[in-house]
């Protein structure tokens, strides 16, 4: 009958296969721990990186936002007093030429409908320089919502590549692991290594 000497953790059948065998296999998985760890650090961070990218990228769109309301409120505003003026104008404007003498009604009534046109004109021009200004402001916000979308589309890009590292080392522990029992089986399958017992 033979039996095959199986070695406990103590050595092979030789004890100098034997140790340069374990002493490779511990080389090997030392330095797979050591990767394995620094590897995982470096995921850890990478992780976090986008992470704090990802707030960062909420916070920088919340803020600019916020300035673009502003200022179209502050426009909305100033809009607003520039039309009562324009109204105030011409009220004034009709309100002269009903208190100069001399005029007749119908050169009265002429130069009064001018000042309306007028006051009107300037009332529209404003109008169309406020809803430019809300146009902007909507293209504005689209563009920050995209900057904010593309900032938050690499920090999962980021995460994605910290969670793929971390998977590939976890696989590479058990490739080693499985790399060692091929090696053990080959040394074992070697006739060199058998030992012949009845």
């Amino acid at each position: 009958m033979c039996v095959a000497a199986i070695p406990a953790i103590g050595g092979l059948a030789s004890g100098a296969q034997s140790g340069l065998f374990l002493a490779g296999l511990g080389i090997q998985g030392a330095q797979m721990i050591a990767g394995n760890r620094a590897a995982s650090r470096a995921a850890r961070y990478q992780y976090e990186a986008a992470r704090r990218s990802a707030l960062s990228a909420e916070q920088a769109f919340a803020q600019q936002q916020e300035g673009l309301a502003a200022n179209l409120k502050e426009t909305r505003a100033a809009k607003a007093q520039e039309r009562l003026a324009a109204s105030v104008q011409g009220l004034q404007a009709r309100g002269a030429i009903a208190a100069t003498e001399g005029l007749s009604g119908r050169t009265a009534q002429l130069l009064s409908m001018d000042a309306g046109r007028q006051a009107a004109n300037l009332r529209n021009r404003i109008n169309q320089t406020m809803q430019s200004a809300e146009g902007q402001f909507r293209r504005n916000a689209l563009g920050l919502e995209a900057q904010r979308d593309s900032r938050l589309n690499a920090a999962t890009d980021m995460q994605n590549q910290a969670y793929a590292t971390a998977r590939a080392n976890t696989s590479s522990i058990f490739d080693f692991l499985g790399a060692g029992v091929r090696s053990y089986t080959n040394l074992i399958g070697n006739p060199a290594f058998r030992t012949i017992g009845e």
